[in-house]
């Protein structure tokens, strides 16, 4: 392929639900370790997610959800490279700053020309801005990952909107599910995957089937489930 295998790699419930509510302040990761009968198993997701990819790609807000911009400790340095989605942008200088700092390279895919990933690419050898007119071509830009970093596997860990985005457009080659044993409900709270619904039976071409690779239980009452995407 010219471009990485991609892992679509998420903490869910069991009604397939990546956060636990329909704002900001509701975030999984502060929540379920408050969840009694959840927060037991919590720590196998997070095991999981430090065996992923040395590519990994996330979206501005997500990071911004997290604190990002607020940092002000000298982060460690890692061997990831973050490849990080944002058009609003979500990040700020300070945020962009502190994942330069975190990470090998830091790579910036955004419509916004005004991104503060721009003018610090003269304070940061790492940083790497793709600029797109109207939308990110991920098709483009994963190319480019393969092509001019060498990654040959990248985990995505997006939200379901751009999760969407991916799969329908062939862009995603294994979903690597960690099913958390809650039941978390809303009708606006985010899921595995969101972003327009299908209207007419001519778009049922969109919906990926998958094939199961493994279905492991998890201690706590965790599940794991992988599967290879059929595109």
């Amino acid at each position: 392929m010219n471009r990485p295998y991609t892992t679509l790699f998420l903490l869910v419930s069991v009604d397939g639900k990546i956060s636990t509510g329909d704002t900001d302040t509701m975030d999984v990761d502060k929540d379920y370790p408050r969840i009694d009968g959840v927060k037991e198993g919590l720590k196998q997701y997070y095991d999981l997610e430090m065996e992923t990819d040395l590519f990994s790609l996330n979206t501005g807000r997500v990071f911004a959800k997290v604190g990002m911009n607020e940092k002000t400790d000298e982060p460690k340095k890692l061997p990831v490279s973050f490849v990080v989605i944002d058009n609003e942008p979500h990040l700020t200088e300070r945020g962009v700053s502190y994942l330069a700092k975190k990470s090998k390279n830091l790579i910036v895919a955004t419509t916004n020309k005004t991104h503060s990933a721009i003018s610090l690419k003269n304070k940061f050898d790492n940083i790497s801005v793709f600029e797109y007119q109207g939308k990110v071509d991920f098709g483009d830009l994963f190319s480019k990952l393969k092509e001019q970093f060498g990654a040959e596997r990248l985990t995505i860990q997006s939200g379901g909107t751009l999760n969407t985005t991916l799969v329908r457009e062939g862009l995603v080659d294994r979903v690597f599910l960690v099913i958390a044993p809650a039941l978390v409900g809303g009708k606006n709270t985010s899921t595995l995957m969101d972003g327009e619904s299908l209207h007419a039976p001519d778009e049922l071409n969109k919906i990926k089937a998958l094939e199961l690779v493994e279905a492991k239980p998890l201690k706590n009452s965790y599940l794991l489930l992988e599967y290879k995407v059929k595109n």
